[in-house]
C-alpha cells in the first residue's frame, strides 16, 4: 500500500508540473507574433500535455484510487475531508481538459484570451493544490 501511495505522490508532483506550466506556455504563446515561435509554443504544448500531463495525471488517479481502495472506501465514507478533496480532484480532471480544449484552440489559431487571463488562468491550479494537501495533511473533518 505504501508503495501505491508514493507512486500517487509521483506523479501527482508530475502532472502539477505540467498544469503550473502549460498555462505559463499559453501566456507566452498568446503574445507571440511570429511564425516560428508561434510553431514552437505549438510543439511545446502538445508534448507537454500529451507527454507529461495527461499521463501523469492518469497515473495520478490509479495510484489514488488504489491506495484509497486498497485501504477500504468504508474507512473513509465518513470522513469528509476525502469527499471535499475527491471532489477538488474531480474539479482539477475538469481544468486539466479545458487545458486540453485550449490547447486544440491555439493549435487552429483560435485562441479568444488575452496573455491577462492566461496569467490569471495559470493560478488555479495553486488553489486546488493547496486545497487538496491542505485536506490530505489536516483531515479537519
Amino acid at each position: 500500500m505504501l508503495w501505491f501511495k508514493a507512486f500517487h505522490l509521483i506523479f501527482m508532483v508530475t502532472w502539477f508540473a505540467g498544469l503550473f506550466y502549460l498555462p505559463r506556455l499559453f501566456v507566452y504563446h498568446s503574445m507571440s507574433n511570429d511564425q516560428i515561435s508561434i510553431e514552437r509554443f505549438k510543439i511545446m504544448e502538445r508534448k507537454l500535455y500529451f507527454g507529461i500531463m495527461t499521463p501523469g495525471g492518469i497515473l495520478t488517479l490509479v495510484f489514488g484510487f488504489t491506495t484509497l481502495f486498497s485501504i477500504g472506501w468504508n474507512s473513509y465514507s465518513n470522513m469528509y475531508w476525502m469527499h471535499i478533496k475527491l471532489l477538488l480532484v474531480f474539479l482539477l480532471v475538469i481544468y486539466h481538459i479545458y487545458c486540453g480544449k485550449l490547447l486544440i484552440d491555439f493549435k487552429y489559431d483560435r485562441n479568444k484570451h488575452s496573455h491577462i487571463w492566461y496569467r490569471w488562468f495559470n493560478e488555479v491550479p495553486v488553489v486546488f493544490l493547496i486545497g487538496i494537501i491542505l485536506l490530505a495533511v489536516l483531515k479537519p473533518f
